[in-house]
């Protein structure tokens, strides 16, 4: 069921302390934590503890937390004192998306131009 915990999901391991993170920040609806495979000086995921397979699914089921993962995603810019960020939200294997749990890649600490890559 969409919003409950999944028994094969990476991030919902970590939001139930079964699997290790560098936890940063969390709230009673985020949690973020540093990449374990970072592609910027800064790269920072920030995940809802709900379970949602992307961040569209995440928006029309709970828009509010929705805004929360966004809002964190500020407040993580602002601990890591990065002027200019990139948040990204991937969505489907063919997008980059590896784990099937909603989640917000804050980039920053190095230029960033566009298009990405």
């Amino acid at each position: 069921m969409a919003g409950e915990p999944q028994d094969d999901c990476l991030f919902c391991k970590i939001v139930g302390g079964q699997i290790p993170a560098t936890i940063i920040r969390e709230t009673d609806t985020t949690v973020a934590f540093r990449d374990i495979n970072p592609q910027a000086p800064t790269h920072i995921l920030v995940i809802p503890k709900a379970h949602y397979a992307n961040a569209a699914e995440l928006a029309a089921a709970e828009p509010q937390i929705a805004a929360d993962v966004l809002r964190e995603s500020q407040a993580v810019a602002d601990e890591e004192h990065l002027d200019s960020y990139r948040i990204v939200f991937n969505t489907g294997a063919g997008a980059g998306q590896t784990v099937f749990h909603a989640h917000a890649h804050i980039l920053g600490g190095r230029g960033l131009q566009w298009p990405p890559g």
